[in-house]
């Protein structure tokens, strides 16, 4: 059995009969690398006995509550940088941690650059951050822009659809709405915004109204193709309505795509295709043409987050944790030809291009971060953090993207 004596008994004297080099004792990890601020409080060695055999040495990190505060041995095995109190008995890499410091986020760490874990927003080199945009109080689930690109609009869980400045980044229009907003999406000078039972409709031009009726539930998901709007419903239908040149109602009822077991949560267009993902854990393929269900396509384990169409591949991701790429094969199937593992469920997915022109996937995890991935490799470049989960990312023009947390919080970021 594995006996660890504590700091008194540790220090017994050979007189004792006891020889030191027999036990294994716990040393504190960052003392040794001078950076512990436990000082007396720390329940691991601050020293290292004089006979010790350092075969029996654990170097062991302290808890603070249920946040650990420090980094584990395991964390440095294969590190180089020498410490420089014992460099003749152990080297290692002091780095930091890529994951931002939750005491930092709310204002207390009091490490400072001590700290193992990151104080910034963000790391990784090619784009910065601009600038914050309050005003929401829950969850935001849509960002677009006008077709002039000169205002910013978003939808939030607090039914409030906000009008941004795009030179000054401030809320120029605040337009309150009964109930919950689930999602947002712009066409032209159309904005569509989706609530429970029924999709608002506004015309940028002449701030005409519209309510499309027919969806069950809430409206999770949108996408507008082949002159028809789609409308992804709690209940796991499509609903679908046709452009006019009608002035008192310019969308007509056109059909309901029948198949998803439970609420659609995304929908995407490639090609004369519209995919759709679900809870149900399902991507459905329909034909644009014919508005049939074409093929079904099984491979995630939880329910499907995101889908995008980029060149001929589709991209989704799960809360299972992974991201699938899907391509079409000669056989005519599409069919998974990569699979990534996050550590955490995947929730939102959003493609932007690089100063170099190299595609990057920008991918929010359900750890309160946003994964940059150079693609094709999903080598990762760089990451974003927020105070909570990151619902919505959305790619703008000139370099810019946007990423929206579910505490209402709008970061504006910018490609370099």
């Amino acid at each position: 059995m594995e006996v660890f004596k504590s700091k008194s008994s540790a220090r017994t004297s050979s007189s004792s009969g006891t020889t030191i080099s027999t036990v294994k004792v716990r040393v504190c990890w960052y003392w040794f690398l001078g950076t512990c601020d436990r000082y007396q409080h720390c329940q691991f060695l601050h020293s290292l006995p004089e006979k010790a055999d350092l075969s029996k040495i654990s170097f062991s990190a302290w808890k603070d509550g249920e946040e650990q505060r420090h980094q584990s041995a395991a964390d440095h095995k294969a590190t180089t940088v020498t410490s420089k109190r014992f460099p003749s008995i152990i080297s290692i890499e002091k780095k930091k941690r890529k994951t931002v410091c939750k005491s930092w986020l709310n204002g207390s760490c009091a490490r400072g650059d001590r700290c193992s874990y990151l104080h910034s927003w963000f790391y990784g080199e090619g784009f910065s951050k601009l600038s914050t945009l309050h005003g929401h109080n829950m969850g935001v689930k849509g960002i677009t822009l006008t077709s002039s690109m000169d205002k910013l609009y978003s939808a939030s869980r607090d039914g409030t659809l906000r009008l941004w400045d795009c030179q000054n980044g401030q809320c120029s229009r605040v337009i309150k709405l009964a109930g919950e907003i689930s999602s947002l999406i712009s066409e032209g000078p159309w904005i569509f915004v989706g609530l429970t039972n029924v999709v608002k409709v506004w015309n940028t031009q002449n701030d005409a109204e519209f309510s499309l009726d027919g969806p069950v539930g809430q409206v999770q998901s949108m996408v507008v193709a082949n002159n028809m709007l789609f409308a992804g419903a709690q209940n796991g239908q499509i609903f679908a309505w046709r452009g006019s040149s009608e002035t008192n109602n310019p969308f007509q009822p056109l059909t309901c795509l029948v198949g998803h077991s439970d609420a659609v949560t995304c929908l995407a267009v490639g090609g004369k295709r519209l995919f759709s993902g679900s809870v149900d854990n399902t991507i459905r393929v329909w034909d644009l043409d014919t508005l049939q269900c074409v093929a079904i396509l099984k491979g995630h384990k939880d329910m499907v987050m995101s889908l995008i169409c980029w060149d001929q591949y589709l991209l989704s991701c799960s809360e299972d944790g992974t991201i699938k790429v899907w391509a079409t094969s000669q056989a005519g199937n599409i069919e998974v030809i990569y699979t990534h593992n996050e550590q955490h469920g995947a929730l939102a997915l959003c493609g932007i291009m690089d100063a170099m022109g190299k595609p990057i996937l920008l991918c929010s995890c359900s750890d309160n971060s946003v994964r940059l991935y150079e693609l094709p490799s999903f080598a990762e470049s760089g990451r974003l953090f927020g105070k909570e989960e990151v619902w919505t990312i959305q790619n703008g023009p000139q370099g810019l993207f946007f990423t929206a947390e579910a505490q209402g919080l709008i970061t504006v970021w910018k490609m370099a």
